[in-house]
């Protein structure tokens, strides 16, 4: 199964991912983004879902997001 994870330490807060796909992500307190948990496996998500979660690791202009083998 595949799980999608930010790096917190390359993260820049820019928001595209949030507005890319905001079921998948939000902003933490400190206002960088983190994977909302019960939708972090790409397994669980619809098609539509799973490209705009693509949509945000290309967009993301410090790569932060990853797809990781669970």
């Amino acid at each position: 199964m595949e799980k999608i994870v930010i790096n917190n330490e390359a993260c820049i807060g820019c928001g595209a991912c949030t507005a890319i796909a905001g079921e998948v992500f939000e902003f933490n307190d400190e206002g960088y983004a983190e994977v909302i948990k019960e939708n972090s496996l790409l397994d669980n998500m619809n098609e539509i879902l799973k490209n705009d979660v693509i949509d945000a690791i290309e967009g993301c202009p410090t790569n932060a997001i990853e797809k990781v083998n669970e």
